[in-house]
């Protein structure tokens, strides 16, 4: 469950661009991917409807919805559920191809990556 939860955490650490909620169409029907150093993975996918969806490497599947909030963007009504019913990050800008470093709520390191599509 908590890898749930930073999966979820790392869609919204890993993805937006500037503060308003046309500014997300980088991301739609695009792909962010998230990789562990481990070698696992998380692929996360934002929808213009305000849904949001994830898969693990392992087959688990995220759904939630999310929406912009002044600079962050959020995510509740995340199924299965979580410890926590929202979890809200600032966002940063990412175009197709752009990687980047972040981190999961439990400080383990990911990098991240925008693909075109959805593979």
């Amino acid at each position: 469950m908590l890898r749930a939860l930073a999966v979820a955490t790392i869609a919204v650490v890993c993805l937006a661009a500037g503060p308003g909620r046309t500014d997300m169409n980088a991301a739609f029907g695009n792909t962010v991917v998230s990789r562990y150093p481990d070698g696992g993975w998380v692929k996360h996918w934002f929808n213009a409807d305000g849904s949001y969806a994830a898969q693990f490497s392992d087959g688990r599947r995220l759904a939630a919805r999310w929406s912009v909030q002044g600079e962050r963007v959020c995510l509740t009504n995340m199924r299965p559920n979580m410890l926590i019913p929202r979890f809200c990050t600032a966002m940063i800008e990412a175009d197709i191809g752009d990687s980047w470093h972040s981190r999961d709520p439990l400080g383990r390191r990911v990098q991240n990556v925008l693909v075109a599509g959805r593979p």
